[in-house]
């Protein structure tokens, strides 16, 4: 056999057949297969009388025939007719193909193969690269149970590569090899991904998660305890910041210590930005509220950076600009279409508008779908501030609290306490009187009745209608869902690893599937199919390669390793993806019969 690179990636090439030669130990088949090299190149032309050195001549002869065109006398694997007994035909090695083959077909598509190879990686290490990713794309498992993954799967057919005594350890040496060329390789998908797709520069979605470890990860300093995302506060975690374009394509990502606070981590992600992909004034940040602080706004303007920004205002600075908003005309009405990823979301009315003050743009928005959910927390948050108004009004009448101050700090500290209700309710305290006393101001009630289910996002861009500012937050959408596909699908968490490097390793190799992942989809989406990956991988996973083993009248037996013809669901899926629906050169090999002593 040889190697031979053709556009679909690496192959073997059968040079000759060489029938079936006799068992041997290892030190005679590298004797014998170093005097075949050597008589080939016209060394050790005199051959002795002894059964090896026939054997040599022999092999020799068949390929120097194979060499100069000639057909020997006995080539079964050229024969075009040959007598198979049917009652004895049987298949053997059947391997899963078909989500293997999209995700090795997109593998290339996107050019990581000779990103990879750029980065001065080996063909060994990116086979098993690429092995690793597709197993987080399609059924991730822990690296120690990723090499039985891959042997039943055709990814062995594909690559050209032997794993059959594949062992983890080789796997944890590919990570320690890819660990150093991390950016680069994010950053040069980053710019084949924008020039394959065509995709939009202008506008970047930045958020954070955290993901967790299972034991103590004392190796990795990176590993604290701070906001779990996950609900696992009893865990060491690692937070992922990412930043997306609005098609879902990560840009880059950055593994943070897990006690960092979303707002300081901003600035550090610009620079990065700026360093690696090259950012441009008038370009603009969409982030979420846990980082809407003013320090990070200013950041985005600093002269030297000329960004713009498009962030959802806290639920306290939403409180205070309500009142700007209090006549509830001339709003304008947007539907909202399902997110493709979720069948069972329904479509809903956003209703937004706008107004400028002081430089910048608000858009209050109400959505048909969180007034449910607000209206449950207003109405409970009223039925606490009734509670504490009535055991203020007991200590009150019971002498408890008698001094003014006290009684007026009490007021204050009951408003601070639920500004969502108190905003409408008129509480007082008559000095002459000494009467305390509280009234819901109905008006007001009923206005933020009207208001249950509103955010209000803010930018400093005074050039976008308020649907425009409210759809471009809406794609930040894009990270979150990132975020689930990469924890959950992709299989980020729980993190096994303690060592740093690996913890960072791992994270990347699931956000190079995350790449594969938003390709095919992007691929789907632009033709209107909004099917997810796992719906078309389940449906993929019935066509196999198997070996076709045909036994013929002279006691040969013919193996042809190849795909099963796929079926209807299948071609469907591989023409809406552009994808062949042949997975392998179909391959043949030949056992003679076993001669009689």
């Amino acid at each position: 056999m040889e190697s031979v690179y053709t556009p679909k990636g690496p192959r073997q090439k059968t040079v000759c057949s060489l029938g079936d030669l006799k068992p041997r130990s290892r030190s005679e088949w590298l004797k014998l297969v170093h005097r075949v090299e050597d008589a080939l190149v016209g060394q050790g032309e005199l051959f002795c009388e002894g059964e090896s050195d026939a054997e040599v001549k022999a092999i020799v002869e068949k390929v120097r025939r194979r060499q100069a065109g000639e057909r020997p006398a006995k080539d079964y694997s050229d024969s075009d007719v040959i007598s198979i007994l049917p009652d004895e035909v049987t298949t053997e090695r059947h391997r899963e193909a078909g989500p293997v083959h999209v995700g090795r077909v997109f593998w290339d598509r996107l050019g990581l193969g000779e990103i990879l190879e750029s980065a001065g990686l080996s063909e060994r290490v990116r086979g098993l690269l690429c092995a690793m990713v597709l197993n987080r794309l399609i059924d991730p498992k822990p690296e120690y149970a990723m090499p039985d993954w891959i042997r039943k799967t055709a990814l062995g057919d594909m690559l050209g590569m032997d794993f059959s005594d594949l062992a983890e350890d080789a796997l944890y040496r590919a990570m320690d090899e890819v660990y150093p060329h991390r950016m680069r390789i994010e950053s040069a998908l980053a710019q084949r991904e924008e020039s394959l797709y065509n995709l939009d520069r202008t506008v970047f979605f930045y958020d954070l998660t955290s993901t967790y470890f299972e034991g103590l990860a004392k190796r990795n300093r990176k590993a604290r305890r701070g906001y779990s995302r996950d609900k696992r506060a009893d865990c060491k975690q690692v937070l992922v910041a990412l930043v997306v374009n609005r098609d879902g394509f990560p840009l880059l990502h950055e593994v943070l210590e897990g006690n960092v606070q979303d707002r300081a981590t901003l600035s550090g992600i610009l620079d990065q930005l700026a360093t690696r992909m090259g950012l441009r004034r008038g370009q603009t940040v969409v982030v979420d509220r846990g980082m809407a602080e003013p320090e990070n706004l200013e950041e985005l303007k600093r002269p030297e950076r000329g960004l713009h920004y498009i962030v959802a205002t806290r639920q306290s600075e939403r409180d205070q600009f309500l009142a700007d908003f209090d006549d509830l005309d001339g709003f304008d009405e947007v539907i909202r279409v399902p997110s493709p990823n979720n069948p069972f979301q329904k479509k809903s009315t956003i209703r937004v508008k706008l107004q400028q003050s002081g430089g910048e743009t608000y858009v209050l928005c109400i959505s048909s779908e969180r007034s449910e959910k607000d209206r449950a927390i207003r109405e409970n948050q009223e039925q606490r501030l009734i509670a504490d108004l009535e055991k203020l009004d007991r200590r009150i009448e019971n002498g408890r609290l008698v001094h003014p101050v006290k009684i007026g700090e009490a007021i204050g500290r009951i408003k601070e306490r639920y500004p969502r209700v108190a905003r409408y309710y008129l509480i007082k305290y008559d000095i002459e009187a000494k009467r305390f006393t509280y009234l819901v101001d109905v008006n007001k009630r009923e206005q933020a009745e009207e208001l249950d289910g509103s955010y209000l996002l803010r930018t400093d861009r005074t050039d976008l209608t308020a649907e425009d500012i409210w759809r471009f937050y809406m794609l930040l959408t894009r990270a979150e869902n990132a975020f689930r596909n990469i924890k959950s699908p992709l299989a980020v968490r729980p993190v096994h690893h303690h060592v740093e490097e690996r913890v960072d390793t791992h994270i990347f190799l699931s956000i190079l599937a995350y790449h594969l992942l938003v390709a095919i989809e992007k691929t789907l989406l632009d033709q209107n199919v909004h099917s997810s990956w796992q719906t078309l991988r389940d449906l993929l996973k019935t066509h196999q390669v198997c070996t076709v083993v045909l036994p013929t009248d002279t006691g040969a037996v013919l193996r042809i390793r190849k795909a099963s013809t796929p079926e209807p669901t299948h071609r469907e899926i591989y023409n809406l993806l552009h994808i062949n629906s042949q997975v392998i050169q179909p391959r043949k090999t030949w056992t003679e019969p076993e001669n009689d002593p």
